[in-house]
């Protein structure tokens, strides 16, 4: 019975002991956001119109030479939220979930859930269909996550004529942009927004911490948005895509033909935009952006009404960039700069760098480790990023000399290895392991990547360097 007794009473300290910790902790709201390049408000880009992530960058760090690790939604997403790099997840494409090869690595959300976090995600976090779901990462389904069947993308009838989800391929896209006359809730990243600030609400109140995933579609195609985001920009400012044409001695393995773009109905199936395609495309891509921007306003708002600023970390991060005809380029899917690099930010509280940004070079596996670290938790196990928490304290400081991206072409990998000065990407046979074709772009000279300077003989052994430490990263797993 004593035996039974002390076994008791060792049982409820341990519980007391757990929950009087879980007190003092932070909570995290990581917001998502599609398709988001990086040139945009704080980041510079005069056409974009975004107080409200400027705003929260104020508040926060921003890590200007942030890179994901492949530069399209199911890979980058996953990479992500597991801290592993696409090949050890064996993840490359739209359609394989992570959990296919790896049925026991702990997410992002999971291993605060196993340490006393309520999760909850709503939204697009991982990648939306239905099948990459991920039940043991959140305490609660699923919201909102899922955009099949419902009026999300579309408002305007000539479109939902001919938007058919869950239909034959081909048939869920419609015009590549909408601008209508709604309020905000008429697309889906409204009816997000609304959903979040009723949860943050609800979590506010809990007895334990939450960590709340919000993910956002739009800028992502079409660019459907409420009119008055329209007109925020003046398309006659724009002006003409910059950089149009694709880098000089550039390997073709590198380039697309932009296939995301062509599947909407008024797109062409070949060749090149019209300036007046290209012009409305751009403005439309700016449009979706604002209203994406006033959405997470209304979070921060929120945010801040219920007192959350003081003890919550915000993470936000767009999945990947995005070519809005640069290279001749549209949508994402490379190894260049302008897809591989995306938005990411953290506002702590109470850090005195508040404010500051950071050109330390970071990885999306990185984002991970981070919160863990700032949130006082164990580290996990086999994660293969590194903690960004020293930046977030001195913002000159480094935790990594490179940032590892790949992208897949059949049955070629192009890894492509970013260091302070230099873009090198190597396009690499997967059964023989030799290389087909090679880049380097000096981004101390050329930050638009214009000249491949991998053939000449004068940078050869800058070509051999970066070769060997690639290969090297690669070898072991993609780590540090």
């Amino acid at each position: 019975m004593a035996r039974t007794m002390l076994l008791a009473l060792w049982v409820v300290a341990l519980m007391v002991s757990f929950a009087t910790a879980a007190e003092g902790r932070l909570n995290v709201l990581l917001i998502a956001v599609d398709d988001l390049r990086p040139q945009l408000g704080c980041y510079g880009d005069a056409h974009a119109v975004t107080p409200h992530i400027d705003a929260l960058a104020r508040r926060g760090m921003v890590f200007e030479r942030a890179y994901v690790q492949q530069a399209v939604c199911n890979p980058s997403r996953a990479s992500l939220m597991t801290s592993r790099y696409p090949d050890s997840l064996r993840v490359w494409d739209l359609h394989t979930h992570f959990r296919k090869h790896a049925p026991d690595v702990v997410t992002l959300p999971q291993h605060f859930k196993n340490h006393g976090y309520h999760t909850e995600c709503i939204g697009k976090v991982y990648h939306d269909p239905p099948s990459h779901r991920d039940r043991p990462s959140w305490s609660a389904p699923e919201l909102l996550d899922d955009t099949r069947g419902v009026r999300g993308k579309y408002v305007l009838e000539e479109n939902l004529r001919i938007y058919q989800p869950g239909g034959r391929p081909g048939r869920e896209k419609a015009a590549a942009t909408e601008c209508a006359e709604v309020p905000d809730n008429a697309y889906i990243d409204g009816r997000v927004a609304e959903k979040a600030l009723e949860r943050l609400g609800a979590l506010a109140e809990g007895a334990k911490p939450f960590f709340l995933a919000v993910g956002f579609r739009r800028p992502h195609l079409p660019f459907s948005a409420p009119k008055r985001y329209w007109d925020m920009q003046k398309r006659e400012l724009i002006g003409e895509v910059p950089n149009p044409f694709p880098p000089e001695d550039v390997p073709k393995i590198a380039l697309h033909n932009w296939h995301e773009l062509r599947g909407y109905t008024d797109m062409p199936e070949g060749g090149i935009l019209t300036g007046a395609q290209a012009a409305h495309l751009r403005h439309g891509y700016y449009a979706a952006i604002s209203y994406v921007d006033a959405m997470i306003g209304r979070l921060m708002s929120e945010v801040e009404l219920l007192g959350l600023d003081e003890n919550t970390v915000i993470c936000l991060w767009g999945d990947h960039g995005w070519h809005l005809g640069e290279h001749g380029l549209w949508c994402k899917t490379t190894n260049f700069e302008l897809d591989t690099r995306a938005p990411l930010m953290f506002a702590v509280p109470g850090r005195a760098t508040a404010g500051r940004s950071s050109r330390s070079l970071a990885e999306f596996t990185d984002i991970y480790p981070t919160l863990v670290e700032l949130c006082g938790l164990p580290a996990a196990e086999g994660v293969e990023g590194r903690s960004l928490a020293p930046v977030l304290e001195t913002p000159s400081a480094t935790v990594r000399t490179s940032a590892l991206s790949q992208f897949p072409r059949g049955g070629t990998m192009g890894y492509s290895l970013r260091t302070d000065r230099w873009r090198y990407t190597e396009w690499i046979d997967r059964r023989s392991g030799l290389a087909e074709a090679r880049e380097l772009y000096d981004h101390g000279n050329d930050p638009a990547e214009t000249i491949n300077l991998a053939g000449r003989t004068d940078h050869a052994r800058t070509v051999a360097r970066l070769s060997a430490e690639l290969r090297e990263r690669i070898g072991r797993g993609n780590g540090h």
